[in-house]
């Protein structure tokens, strides 16, 4: 089949490589000329694990091309796919300039048929935005143009989106006409030969499915956190409190982990996007997401207290070792990161802080620019030496076991401020380290 992906970040490269892979014909369109060059080139211009050898293995093939031509890009692909940016606007909904943007280009150059499939994270009622304007290019050129508008949310981990495409747990596609559910079935048949993934629906409920899924799982993440605070005070263990929950079936495990906030590029965007479509296009509040934010906006700054009370309020002369920059592991992602607001309080009460992280260095120094008060280690133990203390704000694999020995030597004074709860307490204490997570003994 022939595709078209308006948009290379993250949703946009990921699913136009995957899609090349089973053997279509992809065409990725953006409008950036750098990135097109970095693709061109042989490069990505994001970090998610396993999409370089895939993108250059599909380009070698000829499957997968990359252009800055919005005419080319429009005539390729009998489905187009909409990627691009959703980003909050001031106030907190998403804004749609680059959907609708994208959208009156394929009705400003379409000449046939055309499936235009909103990949993009989008409130609900989108998909009726799209089409009016499509339709509206197409009256303006005068021309009569069959299409169809198509919701299909992506549900990609960062650091995993490769794995969650080729595999992928559901497919959801929103649409009113059995012309386009027909080719999206046809087009995702190879990522579901194991047993039926696709769930048809209405297009706002696909929409709103999208914005769900997402509010349900960071409903979780605060709820957990604000358990794990409230263990802390009581005396008791959240992991432990974590298993006796998790065990339930009707709980489960998934998303159960407590530590110092949510981030990324979907969690807290998107709970501010649905809360302001609950409030404004349905006057209603939603008063549980609202509390799901503030627990987040509040546990993003559990380190910096742990921190003060345990130096105090002037941190001046303080230098501590920050392991951990991205918003998760295996991204260089830091939107909304709780390590910015970590190192911003730190910053604040005077300290300085050595970082390390294994692949998001190059965007903080890009957040941070020169500030005098941030330097970066070449290894975490490098971050160490000379450090007050070390806070723990990214779960990486490598820091997952580290020589604790080596740990108490470099730090100035023995303590572990983990936002992640990577160690066993019991474990750590045996080498005379202070060890403080969230919420354990």
């Amino acid at each position: 089949m022939k595709v078209t992906v308006v948009g290379t970040g993250y949703v946009g490269l990921v699913s136009g490589t995957c899609l090349a892979e089973v053997g279509n014909d992809v065409l990725c369109l953006d409008v950036d000329p750098e990135k097109i060059r970095i693709l061109n080139e042989g490069g990505i211009p994001i970090f998610e694990p396993g999409l370089l050898d895939m993108v250059k293995r599909n380009v070698a093939a000829g499957r997968l091309r990359f252009t800055t031509d919005v005419e080319q890009a429009v005539a390729h692909g009998t489905i187009q796919f909409i990627a691009v940016g959703t980003p909050p606007d001031e106030d907190g909904s998403a804004d749609l300039q680059y959907v609708l943007a994208a959208a009156r280009n394929i009705g400003r150059h379409m000449g046939d048929y055309k499936v235009v499939v909103d990949k993009s994270t989008v409130p609900v009622g989108t998909g009726d935005k799209v089409r009016a304007a499509i339709a509206d290019e197409l009256k303006a050129r005068g021309a009569d143009i069959a299409y169809s508008v198509v919701s299909n949310p992506e549900f990609l981990k960062e650091g995993a989106a490769v794995e969650d495409f080729m595999r992928p747990d559901r497919i959801v596609v929103g649409a009113e006409d059995e012309r386009a559910i027909e080719l999206m079935r046809a087009l995702y048949a190879p990522f579901q030969r194991n047993h039926e993934r696709l769930i048809v629906m209405d297009v706002r409920s696909a929409e709103l499915t999208k914005y769900a899924a997402n509010a349900m799982l960071a409903t979780r993440i605060s709820f957990m956190n604000e358990l794990a605070n409230l263990a802390e005070k009581l005396g008791a263990d959240i992991e432990q409190v974590r298993q006796g929950i998790g065990s339930d079936p009707r709980i489960g495990y998934h998303f159960l982990y407590p530590g110092c906030g949510y981030g990324g590029s979907c969690f807290p965007k998107d709970v501010q996007a649905l809360q302001r479509t609950a409030r404004l296009d349905a006057g209603m509040e939603m008063k549980v997401l609202n509390a799901v934010e503030d627990a987040n906006d509040a546990q993003k700054h559990v380190l910096t207290a742990k921190t003060v009370k345990r130096f105090g309020n002037d941190l001046s002369g303080r230098k501590f070792a920050v392991w951990g920059l991205a918003f998760k592991p295996n991204t260089d992602d830091m939107r909304e990161a709780p390590s910015r607001y970590l190192l911003a309080d730190l910053f604040a009460a005077g300290a300085t802080v050595v970082a390390y992280d294994p692949v998001a260095m190059h965007e903080a120094r890009r957040i941070f620019g020169d500030e005098p008060r941030l330097s970066y280690a070449e290894s975490p133990m490098a971050a160490l030496d000379g450090a007050d203390a070390l806070l723990i704000v990214t779960e990486w694999k490598e820091f997952r076991s580290p020589d604790f020995e080596a740990i108490k030597a470099k730090l100035k004074q023995p303590v572990i401020f983990d936002g992640r709860n990577l160690y066993e307490p019991k474990q750590v204490c045996q080498f005379g380290i202070d060890y403080q997570a969230i919420g354990r003994q």
